[in-house]
């Protein structure tokens, strides 16, 4: 059996135990992402994701070299792109992050921590289909220094600070309500008078 029929074969079986995996998913659990995926459909994604890394990218060593500077953009960057998923510590414990099928993954952990460099900037860069990670790449060199440098602040996640967690919570998207609420607060520091809210507009008895 030549290399080529080895190849396809190789193929074909990959595919009918994705395919089997995922019909027994939906048969079992339903189109719900409130369950944990099993642990045959972890072992599946996971062989697919790296399989579906060309192994040049695999081996690419992180080219950006770490700084303070470089640390600092990168949590910044996290905070205000990556933490309404993955959470500012990296544990994925968000509202978002906890409805996702798979759930976002716990960075910090074993799983993430040993991936390669190369691994990491490419599922920052391309996002992983059938899941809820996005491509974040631009195709510009200044998009693809950004992704290396939230390689190097994952590598840190382990080794997050309160101070940093602080700061970072501070750099964290605010709701239009979260927004006014801080500007109310500032104004009354102030000494302003809080603009009057719906619940403390007089009432007109008829």
């Amino acid at each position: 059996m030549n290399a080529t029929i080895r190849a396809v074969l190789l193929l074909v079986g990959t595919l009918l135990v994705i395919a089997g995996t995922l019909v027994y998913s939906l048969v079992r659990h339903g189109l719900s992402t409130k369950d944990e995926p099993t642990r045959v459909e972890q072992v599946v994604a996971r062989t697919v994701r790296h399989l579906a890394t060309p192994a040049a990218d695999r081996a690419r060593r992180n080219p950006v070299p770490l700084s303070d500077a470089v640390l600092n953009a990168a949590l910044e960057h996290f905070a205000d792109h990556c933490a309404l998923c993955h959470a500012n510590d990296g544990s994925g414990d968000t509202t978002i992050g906890r409805g996702l099928y798979p759930k976002a993954p716990d960075m910090r952990a074993k799983l993430t921590q040993s991936l390669s460099d190369g691994e990491l900037f490419s599922i920052i860069e391309h996002g992983v289909r059938l899941t809820g990670m996005p491509a974040w790449g631009t195709g510009t060199p200044d998009g693809e220094r950004e992704s290396w440098n939230l390689v190097h602040f994952i590598r840190h996640l382990p080794r997050l600070t309160a101070e940093e967690r602080e700061r970072m919570e501070a750099l964290n998207p605010k709701t239009p309500g979260e927004v006014q609420e801080e500007e109310e607060a500032q104004g009354f520091l102030r000494g302003e008078q809080p603009a009057p809210t719906a619940g403390d507009q007089p009432k007109h008895h008829h």
